[in-house]
Order: C-alpha cells, then sequence, then structure tokens
C-alpha cells in the first residue's frame, strides 16, 4: 500500500484529501506544519508528500529543502498563490507538481497517482524487484521463485514485468494487449487470460499477487 504524508495547517484540506486518499487505497499521514513533517519523514519512508507552502514554524519550501538532505521523496505542492514565480521556484527545489487552491480533490487524486506511477518506474528500472521469495531481474530476464529459476515464455515475461513495473495500477485487458502484442496484434481479450492463466502457474504461491478485475482486466498487487 502506497504510503502518503499530508501536510497542511488547515484542518479541513488534510480531511478532505485523507479521505479521497483512503478511497483510492493509500495510506494516509498527516502533518500541521513543515517542522512536524520533517519529524515525521527522518522517522517514516512516504512514496509522496502532498505539501501546503503556507504554514507555521517551518513553511512548505523550506520543509521540502530539509527533507531532500536525507531522502528523496517526490513531492505534490499545494499553495493558494498561483503566480509563475512560486511554481518556478517549486520545480527548481525538485517539486514533482503543483496545484493551486482552490483545487478539486479529484485531480489531486489523479496527479498524485500519475507521480507515484512514474516514481515506481523509475524505481524498477534497471534493478530487482522482491517479494519475500519471488525475485524479479528485470535486467538479466529472470525470475526466481523460492530460489528456483522459473521457465516462461518470452510473452510471459514482458507481462510479468510491465505488470510488475506498473504495480498497484487497474490494467485493461486492451492496454496489455496494446503494450505487450501491439496495436496491430489480431486478437482478442482471451489471448491476455490465457497468458494470465499460464503465469499465475509459473509464479506458484505467488499466483495471487496477480489480481483479477472483474469486467476490467488485472492487476499485479502488492500491499506489504
Amino acid at each position: 500500500m502506497d504510503r502518503i504524508l499530508i501536510v497542511d495547517d488547515e484542518e479541513k484540506i488534510r480531511e478532505v484529501l485523507r479521505e479521497y486518499g483512503e478511497f483510492e487505497g493509500y495510506q494516509i499521514s498527516e502533518a500541521t506544519d513543515g517542522m512536524e513533517a520533517v519529524n515525521l519523514c527522518k522517522n517514516n519512508d512516504f512514496d509522496l508528500i502532498v505539501m501546503d507552502i503556507m504554514m507555521p514554524k517551518l513553511d512548505g519550501y523550506s520543509a521540502v529543502k530539509e527533507i531532500r538532505k536525507y531522502k528523496d521523496i517526490p513531492v505534490l505542492m499545494l499553495s493558494a498563490r498561483g503566480e509563475e514565480y512560486d511554481k518556478l521556484f517549486g520545480f527548481e527545489i525538485g517539486i514533482d507538481d503543483y496545484v493551486t487552491k482552490p483545487f478539486s480533490p479529484k485531480e489531486v487524486m489523479a496527479r498524485i497517482k500519475v507521480i507515484i506511477s512514474r516514481n515506481q518506474n523509475l524505481e524498477t528500472k534497471n534493478k530487482k524487484f522482491v517479494f519475500k521469495g519471488l525475485e524479479i531481474d528485470f535486467d538479466g530476464r529472470n525470475v526466481y521463485v523460492d530460489g528456483k529459476k522459473a521457465e516462461m515464455t518470452p510473452k510471459e515475461y514482458e507481462l510479468l514485468f510491465f505488470m510488475v513495473k506498473n504495480k498497484n495500477i487497474a490494467l485493461s485487458r486492451e492496454k496489455l494487449l496494446n503494450e505487450i502484442w501491439g496495436y496491430d496484434f489480431f486478437g482478442d481479450d482471451r489471448t491476455v487470460d490465457t497468458h494470465i492463466k499460464m503465469l499465475r502457474s509459473s509464479l506458484g504461491q505467488y499466483r495471487d499477487l496477480i489480481v483479477t478485475l472483474r469486467g476490467l482486466g488485472y492487476k499485479f498487487e502488492d500491499n506489504e
């Protein structure tokens, strides 16, 4: 489950973002000012920070700079000010996105999803994914299940790698067909279902990490 820290001195804003965030399946933590956010980040890991700018004790810009000294956490900045200077300064210190108040909670959630997905893709590129006894070596194109190398077809590898790099994101059958087989592929949704069945068999006890989304497609779900 992805962890989000919401930092804002306005309680109502924190409540709204918490409600929408938890509905989307995120684990939400809160801080009322920049100083509290810095202390929380020192002792906890987060996948994204939603940071207000104007706050008591320590403003959002200063908090981001302090946090970046020891942790590289993506940041979505909130501000009641929409001046170009504020946005440019935010991007200069390394924030990932900027939303001006008042905002649509749905839009904020959409932006959060994009940032987390992009960051996870960067983390998995040229690295390994490990979940208990399941180890996926992207560069070496190898998959190990409890220490034993899994023998898969080329399409199984491609399907698994794509789903893991987009873990916890709902993927339609059409999306998987387009990404793995190509837009000009002559076939139907049963091709995806057949390969998912084969892939689950290859994953053994970790087959349940691939979740079926009724009427839509599949999702590789890693909630630990």
